[in-house]
């Protein structure tokens, strides 16, 4: 049973990176498959389409950040709170992420037939990166209360 909940505790270490990992990968390939199609049907912007298309990319960051925050010793005592961190935060990440290249690519899709609403269009997207944000800093102060 011990070495049940050692490992469950450096799954939580390591989770919000994978699951970060895996929202930025779902994330920018969404948002990059709209990206793609807008740019055989417009005739210029490109930059700007690629651009959206790599913003679901920080949930990677954030849980590469976590995980160097959870990363300690892992004991009986800590693998609770290491894992139930680690998991929900990853969780999250991965949510906001894949939401987020939806969101990016509707808004690549919107600006192919209307250009000037280019920028009023990312607002989805950066709401839903402020979500990310929250789960990030949520993870973190948490995590200094664990021994």
């Amino acid at each position: 049973m011990n070495e049940l909940v050692l490992t469950l505790g450096w799954l939580g270490i390591y989770a919000p990176m994978a699951l970060g990992a895996a929202a930025s990968a779902i994330g920018c390939s969404i948002a990059g498959m709209a990206s793609i199609g807008a740019m055989t049907e417009t005739e210029g912007g490109y930059g700007r389409f690629v651009g959206v298309s790599a913003f679901p990319s920080t949930m990677v960051i954030y849980g590469i950040v976590i995980m160097f925050t959870l990363n300690r010793d892992v004991t009986p005592e800590n693998a609770g709170g290491l894992f139930g961190i680690g998991i929900l935060s990853g969780i999250a990440l991965m949510y906001c992420g894949i939401w987020q290249g939806r969101a990016c690519a509707a808004a690549i899709n919107a600006t192919k037939e209307k250009p000037e609403i280019f920028g009023l269009s990312l607002a989805p997207a950066a709401i839903i990166e402020g979500f990310g944000v929250f789960a990030f800093v949520f993870a973190l102060v948490i995590s200094a209360g664990i021994s």
